[in-house]
């Protein structure tokens, strides 16, 4: 089912499971030549290279509304600081989109400003979308800071995930990691922190090569 279900008239910022997704499911409801994504090609973060894009495009007369959609998993500060003026007086006609997967990345001052629609789903993905094969101390970090506060039952489903993204991009993991996985579980079901035990398996598959 769709999260979306109408058109978006006003500057506001989704916190959503999947940007792609619901792009999708967005830009049916905009004429193609009224929009304009903005996102990093290369990688998740949208960056100052990103934020430029955006303010130049803004500043581009319209006589339409146009819409310019800002997407990234996690938006960079220097980024967001530089688009500040220009999210919280956009030039005529020009309205905002940001889709991100992260409420925490958003600064203060860009989230205390514009209007929000929290519509990530507590039931989590099937596949974890870290790369597993290419995993670093940054993703780690950034993924545990956004699922602090994680359930039991979520944590659970992670690891589930974990192992089918280990499985799909047919990495090995040797008795220690696989005893692990194994201990991880049933440390849940005992109550521990579900933070502190996807921290353990997190780095255990840091230097994890495929």
């Amino acid at each position: 089912m769709n999260m979306i279900d109408k058109k978006i008239n006003n500057s506001t910022i989704l916190i959503v499971n999947d940007i792609t997704q619901t792009l999708n499911e967005l830009l049916p409801f905009y004429s193609p030549h009224n929009i304009r994504i903005i996102k990093n090609e290369e990688k998740e973060e949208f960056q100052i290279l990103q934020a430029n894009q955006a303010i130049k495009e803004a500043y581009i007369a319209s006589n339409e509304d146009k819409y310019i959609f800002l997407c990234g998993s996690t938006f960079r500060k220097e980024a967001q600081n530089s688009l500040l003026k220009v999210l919280e007086e956009p030039p005529k006609n020009v309205i905002f989109i940001i889709l991100t997967n992260s409420k925490s990345s958003i600064l203060p001052t860009i989230y205390s400003r514009m209007p929000f629609k929290y519509l990530k789903t507590s039931s989590l993905k099937d596949e974890i979308s870290l790369d597993i094969s290419k995993l670093d101390l940054k993703d780690i970090y950034s993924y545990l800071k956004e699922n602090q506060k994680i359930s039991k039952k979520d944590a659970k489903a992670v690891i589930e995930s974990i192992l089918l993204k280990v499985n799909k991009q047919k990495i090995k993991l040797d008795e220690k990691q696989l005893d692990l996985f194994s201990k991880s579980s049933k440390l849940l079901e005992l109550n521990s922190r579900p933070i502190n035990i996807l921290t353990t398996l997190l780095l255990s598959l840091s230097n994890t090569k495929k």
